[in-house]
C-alpha cells in the first residue's frame, strides 16, 4: 500500500511506522502559539481586541456582514433560537442524527424538539420525514405530544461530518411550512455547496440560514480548544446574540476597560458565553490555514476512498462534485450481513490495534432522556436506528501523516478480511 500522499504543504509527517493513529490531533502552528504568549503578555485575557479581529476574518471566509464569537457552538445555538424569539411550548424541527446539543438548547427554551429521520447515506436530516413529522406535530398525533397539537416555527439542520444539505430543498420546505432555519454547522467550516450544473459556489454561512452556528473544538477542521461562533446577515438578530452573550449588559464588557464609558446598564437577563483573548488569539490564525488544513482532510479522504472502495463489506461516506465537504468525519458503515462481527466487536478490535475511532452518534431518540420524557421509540426513526447500528468514523485530522493514514488503512483491509462472511461462504 502506497504511503505517497498528495498532502498540501504544511501536514505533518513521521519517517517512521507507526502502531497506533489517534481519533484526532490539533493542528496548531507557530503563529497561534506566539500569539497566544503575546496575549498573555498584553495584560488582556477575556473578550477584547483578539475577538474582534477573529469575528472579522471569520465572517470574511464565509461571505457572512456580522459574526459573533462565544464560548461554544452550544451557546452560539442557544443565542440563535433565542434571538428568532423560541417561546416556551413552541417545538422545533431537529435531526435525531446529531450531537446533544442540537436539541438540548430548545429544552433551554422550554420548547419541544420533534426528531427528524435521517437518510440513510448521508446522515443527515431527511426531509420527508420532516414534511410527516410537521403534519403529525401539528395534528397532535405524534406519541411524544399526547394529543396535544403543538406550533412548529423552526428547523435545525445539521451538515452531518461536512457533508451540506441541499440548502434549496430547505429553504424551501422552511418557505412552505413557514419556519425559520437555523444552521448546526458544528462540522461545516469550511464548507460550501452548488446547486447541479452551476459552477457558482454558496459558503455554508454565507446566506444559507438566519443563523449559522460553528465549532470550534478541538477535533474541528479549525480550533480554539472550546468556542464557536454564529453568523448571520441581519443586524438585527446580531444585536441580539452579541447583547445576550454576556448577561444582557449594555455595552461589551471589553469596552468599559479600555476608554469606553464606565457605566452600564442590565437590559436583558442574557448569559455568561462570551469568548476569551486567548482563544481567540488561536482562532485568528486557524481562520487563515483553514482551507489549507481542509485539503489536507480531503486529501486524506481521497486516499480512504482509493484504498478501502474495493470491500463490498462496507460503504464510505457520500461525496458530490457539488459539495465541497469539510471533511470532519469520514464514517464508514458496515454491511453486517457480510461481516460476522457486529459494529461494537469491529469498532474494539480496531482500537485494540491502534485505530482510535468513535460513532457518530447514537441518535437522540436512544437516549434515555428522549425515550423516557418523551416516549420516542426505535421505530419511530427507523433509517437512524439502523444506521446507529453500522457506523463507525475512522481519523481524518489535518496534521495526519502518510504512514498514519497507511496504518488505519492496513487495519481496516485486515479486519474486513478476516471477518467476512462473504470469503467464508465463498471459500465453503
Amino acid at each position: 500500500m502506497t504511503t505517497n500522499l498528495p498532502f498540501p504543504q504544511g501536514a505533518a509527517r513521521r519517517r517512521s511506522p507507526v502502531s497506533s493513529v489517534p481519533f484526532f490531533r490539533p493542528d496548531i502552528g507557530e503563529k497561534e502559539i506566539n500569539e497566544v504568549v503575546n496575549t498573555l503578555r498584553s495584560g488582556w485575557l477575556t473578550t477584547g481586541p483578539q475577538v474582534k479581529e477573529f469575528e472579522t476574518r471569520f465572517a470574511e471566509a464565509v461571505n457572512a456582514r456580522y459574526a459573533v464569537s462565544v464560548n461554544s457552538c452550544t451557546a452560539a445555538l442557544h443565542l440563535a433560537v433565542d434571538a428568532m424569539g423560541l417561546k416556551a411550548g413552541q417545538s422545533v424541527l431537529v435531526p435525531t442524527m446529531t450531537f446533544a446539543a442540537t436539541a438540548e438548547i430548545l429544552l433551554y427554551q422550554n420548547a419541544l424538539p420533534i426528531l427528524v429521520d435521517c437518510d440513510p447515506v448521508t446522515g443527515n436530516m431527511d426531509l420527508f420525514d420532516a414534511e410527516a413529522k410537521i403534519v403529525a406535530a401539528r395534528m397532535g398525533t405524534l406519541p411524544c405530544l399526547e394529543g396535544k397539537a403543538v406550533d412548529v416555527v423552526g428547523i435545525i439542520p445539521v451538515h452531518v461530518g461536512g457533508y451540506m444539505m441541499d440548502v434549496d430543498k430547505i429553504r424551501d420546505f422552511a418557505g412552505i411550512h413557514h419556519l425559520w432555519v437555523i444552521e448546526d454547522a458544528a462540522h461545516a467550516f469550511p464548507a460550501a455547496w452548488r446547486k447541479e450544473g452551476s459552477f457558482t459556489w454558496e459558503y455554508c454561512g454565507e446566506n444559507t440560514a438566519s443563523v449559522t452556528c460553528f465549532s470550534f473544538y478541538a477535533n474541528k477542521t479549525i480550533t480554539t480548544g472550546e468556542g464557536g461562533m454564529a453568523v448571520t446577515n441581519n443586524k438585527e438578530l446580531a444585536d441580539r446574540i452579541r447583547l445576550m452573550s454576556l448577561h444582557g449588559l449594555s455595552h461589551q464588557a471589553w469596552g468599559r476597560f479600555s476608554g469606553g464609558a464606565w457605566d452600564y446598564k442590565i437590559v436583558q437577563a442574557g448569559y455568561k458565553y462570551n469568548l476569551t483573548d486567548i482563544a481567540a488569539a488561536i482562532g485568528r490564525h486557524q481562520v487563515d490555514r483553514a482551507e489549507e488544513m481542509r485539503q489536507s482532510r480531503q486529501s486524506i479522504a481521497q486516499h480512504y476512498f482509493s484504498a478501502l472502495e474495493d470491500l463490498d463489506e462496507i460503504s464510505l461516506p457520500a461525496k458530490s462534485e457539488n459539495r465541497l465537504h469539510s471533511w470532519h468525519l469520514f464514517p464508514i458503515r458496515l454491511d453486517l450481513k457480510a461481516l460476522d462481527v457486529d459494529r461494537n466487536e469491529f469498532l474494539e478490535k480496531l482500537k485494540s490495534e491502534g485505530v482510535g475511532c468513535s460513532v457518530h452518534w447514537r441518535p437522540l431518540h436512544m437516549h434515555p432522556l428522549y425515550i423516557e420524557r418523551f416516549g420516542w421509540t426505535e421505530a419511530d426513526l427507523p433509517a437512524a436506528t439502523e444506521l446507529w447500528n453500522q457506523v463507525i468514523s475512522l481519523p481524518i485530522f489535518s496534521a495526519m501523516s502518510a504512514e498514519e493514514v497507511a496504518h488505519v488503512v492496513q487495519v481496516v483491509r485486515r479486519l474486513v478480511t478476516a471477518h467476512s462472511s462473504i470469503k467464508i461462504a465463498m471459500v465453503a
